[in-house]
């Protein structure tokens, strides 16, 4: 299609979201009521990127909803991958359509001259001095790389081999006047055909060898497939210096590309065969090796199998190395960590996880550094006497942070908490660019800068800025945002003057960014976006605290219509949507998490729309499964807890006056649209129920879903009564079902909805199913979103606004 003729089929959508919605046929789009659309369409601020030095600000448009004639466009789903076949780039993404540049000190905005038009660009990435910004510019048949000179405000294209973008990263800068990319060998035009007959059947086999994967989608299908993926990944290094290529070693392909920090070596990650049918691309068996810059081999640091023997179960893991990276305080040092337990966690042991080293020349052998108790999930460099190691424990949501001594080997721990303690979360660590231009930590005499950018407290968040002294471990928070507000450190300019530049924002105050003095407490303003949102002007937003019948404390956001008067309007219909989470302990389960003082930025999957057609809404209701017995697991007793949370949520807005129990519903998406399952199972306290992009049948997820570990075989009783479908002869509320038609979520293939309403359907319950044409786990086509937003309108006007008042709910299991 022209671009003229895509103009005009915008134009005519946009015109006609102005129609009433229900003078349009069922099966054709859909619009919502106008306050509705024109949030959704409202022009969203820019992002915002910041050079290091806190000189340069740059400001990127991003266009959001593409119509679904795009979404149409052809498409290859393969190894876990979304490709267009057209161009080697990801299939689904969203474009920045603008950029332009502030000069922070003088005030000044700048336009970037030379910006290709249209202007479809991604991945922006400064320069190691931050005198360039690199970006992405995809069209219809291939990807090029431009460079923005910050001096000049002007844009180039630097590249002529296009760019191969189909899996991780497809360039980086080298060093300030040199970018290193993968590039493709041949065109699309030259993709392997698929033959009409097949050269035979596909065949899988397994000889003993267990594989207990999740439900990944998008997988290699076919000998077919295996050729496609193998041409569209392949890929040829190519160093840019200046607007000139030179090829570096040969083809293959890459899938991670690693530049040591003194620039003299690569460490590069490529895919070999054979190909798995089991898991996506990043599963697949691959090499391991340190190159020189013209693409030798020095060292070839393993050869990794397939992930499809990985054991199943939280922290257990192949018995290979793992995690391969640079030391960023060394010139050329690879560490790596190996699992000391055979890759099984229930193994007793005092350590689990080593980490070791090898410096280049990559002779020898490997050095142990040290190590962990748990297992090894990171680290962030410093200098000779000074790193932090992160260890924890996703299965006992434990976390541990390090300090090492390089010098001495020495390990001492500094933190150990709870993963779901976020209280005592002490944020993450300040970093400055070393002499290689790597990220190292900000030590100032025996102490480190924490930046926690959420700062959770009994109060709400607050985010802030504290020195965490490492000789006596104890955390000095130097400033804090005040109350009334949500401001968090965006970049520490200077921390001896205490400089810094923040994004505050509050109810009422848009999000903007501004330079904060710490000791005068002064602030000044760089932005001034504006409110894109005028249908919420006049809305109230109130962060509410609750109690559950076990007295775990709960909290939601509720959000009231303008001008509501609870004593002269009454009670109001009620829109409570959710998703549950996880946790060991009920104290962690009961912190106050989020801030009423948050600007409402709403999105596609937003419940806040429904506070413009006057339901109260309680947004981020709290759903915490909790371990009631140490010896026990959080979904032991899910179902009870579900209704615990939605008793009390519901008994809470009935108590204040402004819901009406009477004309409650509850939504959520994926694992909330499992909830909203099982509560119309196992309750009678909603009226109506929407229920997006869930998996409804836990037998077809059997080794594993959301944060439980434990198969389908191991205790086949939970995954049973755990599934609203087993009691779809139960769910007699009306339930709208809403799934994308190509979702690529883990577990949540379309057919759990199908079935879902099947079932419902063939005992005699109210529902209604959509599939969205096109559409993945996360919704982006324009016409899909309004069509959803009109529909989840029209469901809660027919069965929650509109419902008897007289009628009474039970509030009582089946």
């Amino acid at each position: 299609m022209s671009i003229r003729l895509s103009f005009l089929f915008t134009s005519f959508f946009f015109l006609s979201i102005s129609l009433p919605a229900n003078a349009q046929d069922d099966g054709a789009y859909k619009a919502p009521p106008k306050d509705i659309a024109d949030m959704l369409l409202a022009k969203p601020t820019p992002n915002v990127s910041i050079d290091d030095k806190g000189e340069w600000m740059l400001f990127s448009e991003i266009s959001l909803y593409p119509s679904v004639e795009e979404l149409a466009r052809p498409e290859l789903k393969i190894a876990g991958l979304r490709i267009n076949p057209s161009n080697f780039a990801p299939s689904r993404q969203n474009f920045v359509n603008n950029l332009y540049l502030k000069n922070i000190i003088s005030g000044k905005e700048y336009k970037i001259a030379g910006l290709p038009s249209p202007l479809f660009a991604g991945n922006l990435s400064w320069s190691p001095n931050n005198k360039k910004i690199a970006f992405t510019q995809t069209t219809r048949d291939r990807v090029d790389l431009y460079v923005v000179d910050i001096t000049t405000q002007k844009a180039m294209k630097v590249n002529k081999t296009a760019l191969n973008a189909v899996a991780g990263s497809s360039y980086q800068w080298y060093d300030d006047n040199s970018l290193l990319y993968r590039a493709i060998l041949k065109p699309a035009a030259a993709a392997p055909p698929k033959p009409l007959m097949p050269k035979g059947p596909t065949v899988q086999e397994n000889y003993g060898k267990a594989s207990p994967r999740p439900t990944f989608q998008d997988l290699i299908k076919s000998p077919y497939d295996e050729q496609l993926f193998e041409f569209y990944a392949t890929s040829q290094l190519i160093k840019n210096v200046n607007g000139i290529e030179t090829k570096i070693g040969q083809p293959a392909m890459y899938n991670n590309i690693n530049i040591s920090p003194d620039k003299k070596y690569m460490m590069l990650r490529s895919i070999k065969k054979p190909f798995s049918y089991t898991v996506p691309e990043f599963g697949f068996p691959s090499l391991v090796v340190i190159a020189d810059m013209n693409g030798k081999t020095i060292k070839q640091l393993a050869d990794l199998p397939s992930a499809e023997t990985a054991p199943s179960g939280n922290d257990n893991l192949q018995n290979v190395a793992h995690d391969f990276d640079w030391r960023d305080d060394e010139a050329a040092t690879v560490i790596w960590s190996m699992p000391l337990d055979s890759g099984l966690i229930k193994k007793a042991m005092d350590y689990h996880d080593a980490v070791y080293a090898l410096s280049a020349p990559f002779t020898g052998d490997a050095k142990l550094l040290f190590k962990t108790k748990m297992r090894y999930r990171g680290m962030v460099w410093g200098n000779a006497t000074l790193a932090l190691v992160f260890e924890g424990l996703t299965g006992k949501q434990q976390t541990r942070t390090d300090r090492y001594n390089p010098s001495t080997g020495e390990l001492e721990t500094l933190m150990e908490r709870n993963t779901t303690d976020a209280y005592s979360n002490p944020g993450f660590p300040v970093t400055d660019k070393n002499q290689w231009s790597r990220d190292v930590l900000k030590v100032v005499g025996t102490k480190i800068l924490m930046n926690n950018t959420t700062g959770a407290s009994p109060k709400g968040d607050l985010p802030f800025l504290a020195a965490f002294d490492l000789n006596n471990k104890k955390l000095d928070i130097g400033w804090r945002c005040e109350e009334g507000y949500f401001e968090s450190v965006v970049k520490v300019i200077n921390y001896d003057k205490g400089i810094l530049i923040t994004r505050r924002e509050n109810e009422k105050e848009v999000p903007n960014y501004f330079i904060r003095t710490m000791e005068t407490k002064e602030i000044k303003p760089i932005t001034a976006f504006t409110n894109p949102y005028p249908q919420l002007e006049g809305v109230s937003k109130e962060k509410i605290k609750y109690k559950r019948a076990d007295g775990v404390d709960l909290t939601g956001d509720l959000y009231l219509p303008k001008g509501y008067d609870k004593t002269k309007d009454g009670p109001l219909p009620v829109f409570i949507w959710a998703y549950p989470a996880e946790y060991n302990s009920a104290s962690d389960a009961a912190q106050v998490r989020g801030s009423e003082h948050r600007f409402t930025l709403v999105n596609w999957g937003s419940p806040v729309f429904y506070v413009t057609q006057g339901y109260a809404v309680l947004n981020n209701a709290e759903m915490p499964i909790v371990a009631t017995d140490k010896d026990k697991k959080p979904n032991d007793n899910f179902i009870d807890q579900l209704r615990m949370n939605a008793e009390a949520a519901i008994n809470k807005l009935s108590d204040m006056g402004v819901g009406d129990r009477n004309r409650m519903a509850v939504g959520g998406h994926s694992y909330g649209a499992f909830m909203t399952a099982n509560l119309l199972a196992h309750t009678n306290l909603f009226k109506a129920g929407i229920a997006r992009s869930g998996a409804y049948n836990r037998t077809l997820t059997p080794f594993g879903f959301q944060n439980e570990d434990r198969t389908y075989w191991q205790d086949p009783s939970l995954y049973n009564e755990m599934s609203p479908f087993m009691y779809a002869d139960k769910i007699k509320t009306p339930i709208l079902l809403i799934h994308g038609e190509m979702d690529d979520n883990t577990g949540t293939y379309p057919i759990q909805s199908e079935r879902m309403y099947n079932a419902i359907k063939g005992h005699g319950g109210t529902v209604k199913y959509i599939t969205l044409p096109y559409e993945a786990h996360g919704y982006r086509g324009r016409e899909n979103i309004l069509t959803m937003l009109a529909e989840q309108a029209t469901w809660l006007d027919k069965y929650v606004k509109n419902a008897p008042k007289t009628e009474e709910n039970k509030q009582k299991a089946f």
